[in-house]
């Protein structure tokens, strides 16, 4: 047996099939015709004030904390913060950075520690600039300026690589590769007390 008028729920409850149907006009939303109403949101807008961006001539100022271009920063003697360890390629949604991590030497130091990233990609036509992999980058090396023109029209011009992305030398650093001007050791780059170099500020570590 075919019902050819099932049950319909409303409100909760069960009507019961009946054989006929009883359509209910919906009420209008307002009693003027539609052109008049679209003309309505045309004339609105008329007497907005009208905000004019003279970009590219005027440099759009973008928020503090805005998702742009990355950066590979430098420890303040010059050597890499980055150790080659690939957690943000691990943890990038969109698969847009590849890394491949190097081993350092006495006489070809890039970095504090054992590695270093030799080869730093980053694919923007694959970035979504969510930011997470700067989450979960261990020694803060790779951060996110707020630098948003990136457009181009070759599409191999917008793989960024380590040369394109490394901070550039500030006075007092020097290129590495060289040896370590903070310390003996790697622990003095990343567990320096307050004061003793002019890096970023660093907590002490608690016992």
């Amino acid at each position: 047996m075919s019902d050819r008028n099932p049950a319909r729920r409303s409100g909760g409850e069960v009507e019961r099939a009946t054989g006929q149907t009883h359509s209910t006009p919906a009420a209008p939303r307002s009693f003027l015709p539609a052109p008049a109403q679209g003309f309505g949101v045309t004339f609105a807008q008329i007497f907005r004030k009208v905000t004019t961006e003279q970009y590219p001539f005027e440099p759009k100022v973008t928020k503090p904390r805005y998702h742009g271009r990355h950066v590979l920063n430098r420890h303040p003697d010059g050597l890499e913060k980055c150790v080659g360890c690939e957690l943000c390629a691990w943890a990038c949604p969109a698969d847009a950075i590849y890394v491949e991590g190097g081993d350092n030497t006495e006489d070809a130091r890039f970095s504090p520690g054992e590695r270093y990233g030799a080869v730093y990609q980053i694919n923007y036509l694959r970035c979504i600039f969510c930011g997470l992999c700067i989450e979960a980058c261990p020694t803060r090396s790779l951060t996110m300026s707020n630098d948003f023109e990136l457009a181009d029209d070759n599409r191999q011009d917008l793989i960024y690589t380590k040369e394109q992305l490394m901070a550039p030398l500030l006075p007092g650093m020097e290129a590495p590769p060289h040896p370590m001007r903070l310390g003996d050791d790697e622990k003095d780059y990343y567990l320096r007390v307050p004061g003793s170099s002019p890096a970023e500020p660093v907590t002490e570590e608690k016992v």
